[in-house]
């Protein structure tokens, strides 16, 4: 859908970069590594989103991307200034960008479109009882899973299926699979892995476990 509206794959990937990272800087390598791309793509994806106004970018002629500090001994005993320093130019977006609210807002929806999907690819291989899309769906880096799914399921078939997901979203998922006793147990004694994830933000899509309890 998205590449549809937008006219390109690589473009969409950098736009799920930046949007679901609105505070993140970034310099090219970086953006191709996240997205899966090649630099040449990127770098002219990104000098066209810029020119449209949703990134900006400044050049920095000493920034630090390692631990090394910016000065060190050579082996005469004399400085060498900027070792560990690099000239890059950074992109981020432009959270002024009069587009951008509605621009974002888009790309979180079609995660969660995406999300729904892979519900309806679940259902043919299992009969899940629980559903729950955190993380990258919802926009939060500190959900301690992206999927948190309660099936007996076939793990190989699973790991596929989530490998068709990451390609479509452009990004790594993390995902928790457990049986349904395990859940329950887990509940019982109030383990925080599963506590947290409960009361993080998120989207329950299927519940056949919590609502019966209740």
């Amino acid at each position: 859908m998205l590449e549809k509206l937008f006219g390109s794959k690589s473009r969409v990937k950098i736009l799920k970069t930046f949007l679901l990272n609105v505070d993140k800087k970034y310099y090219i390598r970086q953006v191709a590594r996240e997205s899966r791309l090649q630099v040449n793509s990127v770098r002219r994806e990104l000098s066209n989103l810029e020119e449209f106004g949703l990134l900006s970018s400044s050049d920095n002629n000493s920034i630090k991307i390692d631990n090394l500090s910016n000065k060190s001994k050579s082996k005469k005993g004399k400085t060498t200034k900027d070792v560990g320093f690099k000239d890059k130019k950074y992109y981020w977006v432009n959270k002024n960008f009069i587009l951008f609210s509605e621009i974002r807002s888009l790309m979180i929806k079609a995660q969660i479109l995406a999300g729904e999907s892979f519900i309806q690819r679940l259902k043919e291989i299992s009969s899940p009882k629980f559903i729950l899309l955190g993380g990258i769906f919802v926009n939060n880096d500190n959900s301690p899973t992206d999927v948190l799914i309660v099936a007996d399921i076939d793990k190989e078939k699973l790991v596929e299926i989530i490998s068709e997901l990451e390609s479509e979203l452009g990004k790594e998922i993390n995902f928790t699979v457990m049986d349904e006793k395990e859940f329950k147990y887990r509940q019982e004694l109030a383990d925080v892995f599963l506590h947290s994830i409960l009361n993080s933000k998120r989207i329950v899509l299927l519940d056949k476990i919590l609502d019966n309890h209740e």
